[in-house]
């Protein structure tokens, strides 16, 4: 196993357990994207995704990110098809989303570039691999 991919999973074991407090693994100039979705955007700075990823997070409780595939790219790039699982905070529904995929390009052993897609499909598109 990759010293990347060994990262990758490392931060999905955090997650796994519901655990989105740290960013050891990310580089201070992170570049934090929502690809697509109700609200895309870009962010610069571990403080910037730190705010606004927990901000999304508000919305639920029990929120897990679980990993179903791991795809190495290359040396720095890594996909994960993802399924998300939780219940809405003031609705108390609770939701299963599989057409998740996660982007990470790492360079030095940090992540430099965070991508979260809702739509597997565009994420595979935006790599070439659709």
């Amino acid at each position: 196993m990759s010293a990347n991919l060994g990262l990758v999973r490392s931060i999905y074991a955090d997650w796994g357990r519901g655990d989105f407090t740290s960013a050891p693994w990310a580089d201070p100039e992170i570049e934090f994207v929502f690809a697509d979705g109700p609200e895309p955007g870009s962010w610069t700075g571990i403080e910037d995704m730190s705010e606004r990823y927990t901000g999304w997070l508000r919305g639920f409780r029990g929120f897990r990110a679980e990993p179903e595939k791991y795809l190495v790219l290359d040396d720095e790039r890594i996909l994960v098809l993802v399924r998300n699982t939780g219940r809405g905070r003031a609705s108390g529904v609770e939701f299963e989303q599989r057409s998740v995929a996660n982007f990470f390009q790492i360079r030095d052993g940090k992540v430099v570039r965070l991508v979260l897609y809702w739509d597997r499909d565009h994420a595979l598109a935006d790599l070439g691999l659709a």
